[in-house]
């Protein structure tokens, strides 16, 4: 696997086409919308923030003053009047700043929270074959690290950024105020600030781009090779993916140091025009006092307030440093939040004209999947022309040996991906498209959000009563555990919660399926991690979850197969048997040999289970040459 990235129109890293990254342009345009409806909460607080400012600026010619007071030889009691307007500019000054922070916090909040739902909403819609592509651990990393980079910008770096640029414009104004040749003499510091400002900026902003990047492939990694960690302990691959993870980890420390190196150059440069200007100030200073032209007070001023610059400079070039790494971690979010919303994945069928009688399959939730193709990498098909009509209310098993294309097939139909070539449709009934899709997956991945259990389920439905939640964990048998909890549907699952079993986590997986009452469900393998002793009893809550419904069940266990109306067998992409139990088993094929394997007998008709067709079965005569298997349903 390689380690490189590439930008082919969007950033991919190790095979992974990564979620999409706003330009500088579209970020800034997103903030302007954002803040728009707020604008007089900014101009209040700008204006605060100038007034405190302001105030502050009186402190040095107050000094001055006391200065040129002392080289006069007045009486002590002179001073008390500038001593008294300092305090009360410090207690000013402090007030302002109060409230001009306030403000700007209180802005910075309101904008960061509607970007957050913004974020949120449209995560939680991207089409989860787009999820797929990047890896979780790119959306993580933006949930968690960009989120909080972004947050701590908003709540102490955007203020004192605003505070300190103020300074900068003020204090400048109020040297030329002096005497502008003080002014002139403090721009001797600014080519080398400005210069230095833009090589900052100008390596900073693609790197700290490339350590979110490298952050996502560190954290996608570790969540493959720790999800995987029993294949990978089976197979003893722990060295070969020990050595992936010390890569992204290299590159990603890598990647921190440079930006370490990158911000000591950066002060080494400051210091140098700190010191510049400095002396400029002094030297004119003093030629302007020996001229006559200022007086000791006034040059004093002026070197106080160049010197009073160094904190707000250094505090706006620090926090230049927090706002590159910030606004790359805000593309990052304005990326995900500008995704328009998907559309839907099936199209309904098409209805009937008047006067003819409705066909088998325009029947509510009959899927009808026509001439599909599908590769996940261009010229490495996975599926070849899969035909394939799941009648409406009929439970159909998917069989096949590992790498048939079950799960990619169920991924289609369940609106996981889009197909190559070819179409699934779905029909609704009344023909008109629906908000969303009417298809349910359910997976042996199954994660429980953390909260009160009927908060879980409630994410199937929202309106759902206490009654309808215990109707639906009764319906797959997960009523009696449930109840047995400390506290009933209000006790507390997930990380830092009740601990559920494994077979406990897909009966509440399926409990949300019959809350969300989909005509169509897909189960990918969703009893897999019951465990052989469970096993038989989640499958009987598997069925009585996709009563009523179309299914289509990717069978762990053969035992499910044997039980469904129809069973589709797939080998190499393609679906090469189509019908029951026992048809397939009496045709002495693909399907009855896996069914040998499993059960340990002989596949015939009277070794087999009874079994009663479903008025919905086909038997299909399987024709194979050394390019193609086609299938004929009669």
């Amino acid at each position: 696997m390689s380690d490189t990235a590439v930008e082919p129109g969007g950033t991919t890293i190790s095979g992974r086409e990564l979620l999409p990254t706003a330009t500088q342009a579209r970020t800034r345009a997103a903030v302007r919308e954002l803040v728009r409806p707020h604008r007089r909460l900014a101009l209040g607080g700008f204006a605060m923030m100038v007034v405190a400012t302001a105030v502050g600026l009186l402190v040095q010619p107050l000094l001055g003053r006391i200065v040129d007071l002392v080289a006069d030889h007045r009486p002590p009691g002179s001073i008390t009047q500038p001593v008294v307007l300092l305090v009360l500019v410090a207690l000013a000054q402090g007030a302002a700043t109060v409230l001009g922070l306030a403000l700007v916090a209180r802005l910075g909040e309101t904008v960061l929270a509607q970007l957050r739902e913004r974020f949120v909403e449209k995560a939680l819609r991207l089409p989860l074959e787009q999820v797929e592509k990047a890896g979780a651990g790119d959306l993580t990393a933006r949930v968690t690290r960009d989120v909080s980079v972004v947050g701590e910008a908003v709540r102490s770096a955007l203020p004192e950024l605003a505070r300190s640029l103020l300074a900068i414009v003020l204090t400048l104004a109020a040297m030329a105020a002096l005497d502008w040749r003080f002014f002139l003499a403090a721009l001797v510091a600014v080519p080398v600030q400005a210069s230095t400002a833009r090589w900052y900026v100008r390596n900073a902003v693609p790197l700290y781009a490339e350590q979110r990047i490298a952050t996502g492939s560190q954290q996608q990694q570790l969540l493959d090779t720790i999800a995987g960690a029993g294949t990978v302990r089976a197979f003893r691959l722990e060295e070969e993916h020990t050595a992936r993870v010390t890569r992204r980890s290299s590159a990603a420390v890598e990647l921190t140091l440079r930006g370490v190196r990158l911000v000591l150059n950066f002060y080494n440069r400051l210091h140098v025009a700190e010191y510049a200007g400095l002396a400029a100030v002094l030297v004119t200073g003093f030629l302007l006092v020996r001229g006559g032209s200022v007086s000791i007070g006034t040059a004093t001023a002026a070197a106080l307030y160049f010197h009073s610059l160094f904190s707000p400079v250094n505090q706006a070039l620090v926090l230049l440093d927090d706002a590159q790494s910030a606004t790359a971690a805000l593309a990052r979010l304005v990326g995900v939040a500008d995704q328009p919303s998907p559309e839907p994945r099936l199209s309904p069928e098409p209805q009937p004209s008047a006067g003819h009688e409705p066909r088998a399959t325009d029947a509510h939730g009959t899927v009808t999947v026509t001439g599909i193709d599908h590769a996940y990498e261009p010229g490495r098909p996975v599926l070849h022309g899969v035909d394939l009509t799941l009648r409406a209310g009929e439970r159909v098993a998917l069989v096949g040996v590992s790498g048939a294309g079950k799960t990619t097939l169920a991924k289609l139909i369940a609106g996981v991906h889009r197909p190559t070539s070819g179409s699934v449709r779905v029909a609704t009934g009344d023909g008109e498209p629906r908000e969303g899709l009417p298809v349910a997956l359910v997976t042996q991945e199954t994660h429980v959000f953390a909260g009160p259990l009927a908060d879980d389920l409630r994410l199937a439905r929202a309106g759902a009563t206490d009654d309808e939640l215990r109707t639906a964990l009764a319906t797959v048998d997960a009523l009696d555990w449930a109840g047995a909890l400390p506290d009933g549907l209000d006790t507390v699952v997930g990380d830092g919660g009740h601990r559920l079993t494994s077979a406990q986590v897909q009966q509440l997986a399926l409990a949300r399926l019959v809350l969300a009452d989909p005509p169509v469900a897909v189960l990918d393998e969703a009893t897999a991690e019951a465990g052989s002793t469970g096993a038989r009893l989640l499958e009987q809550a598997a069925d009585r979850a996709v009563e009523g419904r179309t299914a289509l069940i990717v069978a762990h266990r053969l035992t499910q197969a044997a039980t469904a109306d129809r069973i589709v067998v797939m080998d190499g992409g393609r679906i090469v048997e189509n019908g029951t139990h026992d048809e397939l088993c009496a045709a002495a094929g693909p399907y009855a040999s896996l069914w040998a394997a499993w059960s340990g007998t002989r596949a015939t008709a009277d070794l087999t289970p009874t079994h009663h067709p479903s008025p919905h079965s086909t038997t299909s005569h399987v024709t194979t040459s050394p390019d193609t298997t086609t299938v004929k349903d009669h």
